[in-house]
């Protein structure tokens, strides 16, 4: 836990205002933006203090969206991303709107259904060199890109790598209604594989099935 300043006592928990709901350190919120227009931002509560006038104040790690890195948004980004910087920060409690749940990549590519307060994150991210950690990551299909947990991709029955419908020149539609698939490397082989007793091809849309991954290089 984080020192605590002259004059200051730190607090085990803060309730958001107008709500029941507690914030402990660890926990993620949303805290208003001083631009209405504006999404509310991510952060994640390292350490919530008092002063002796009982001015409340708690200090952030920051989550920056994609579009507020350097690199910008791109393809493979979620709708839920966010990357943990190492932006930190000092603010009045009562600009905490709400909780949210940041889960693991791992973890939210297994929820069944996303929810409002839903977010992920896989990337922790230095502010003053847009630097990544990690700085390579599994990629699939004919593109090489990085997987993005809100598209839908097909597995190729033989090597097992997962497609995206564009990059098969196919819709989406039609992937769903596929019965198997085999991507165009493994049916130009000549060797002959076993029959697959399981005739159906996997799909992905927001989970992650197959266990054959590349390192982007």
């Amino acid at each position: 836990m984080a020192k605590t300043r002259p004059g200051k006592r730190d607090l085990e928990f803060y309730t958001i205002r107008g709500t029941n709901k507690v914030v402990r350190a660890g926990d993620s919120v949303l805290m208003r933006s001083s631009e209405n227009e504006k999404n509310p931002y991510v952060a994640r509560v390292e350490n919530i203090e008092a002063d002796v006038k009982g001015n409340v104040k708690v200090k952030v790690r920051w989550y920056y969206r994609p579009e507020e890195s350097m690199g910008g948004r791109r393809q493979f980004h979620g709708i839920k991303e966010l990357f943990l910087s190492d932006h930190f920060d000092i603010q009045s409690a009562h600009t905490i709107e709400d909780k949210c749940i940041v889960h693991s990549f791992k973890n939210y590519t297994k929820l069944e259904d996303v929810g409002p307060e839903d977010y992920f994150c896989r990337f922790e991210y230095k502010a003053a060199t847009g630097g990544f950690t990690p700085d390579r990551v599994a990629v699939y299909c004919k593109c090489e890109m990085p997987y993005n947990p809100d598209d839908l991709m097909v597995q190729c029955e033989a090597c097992k790598d997962w497609y995206h419908p564009t990059c098969l020149n196919m819709t989406t539609e039609q992937a769903k209604q596929l019965d198997s698939f085999t991507c165009s490397d493994c049916s130009s082989e000549d060797v002959k594989r076993p029959p697959n007793r399981n005739s159906a091809s996997s799909l992905v849309n927001g989970k992650v099935k197959g266990e054959h991954k590349r390192q982007k290089r």
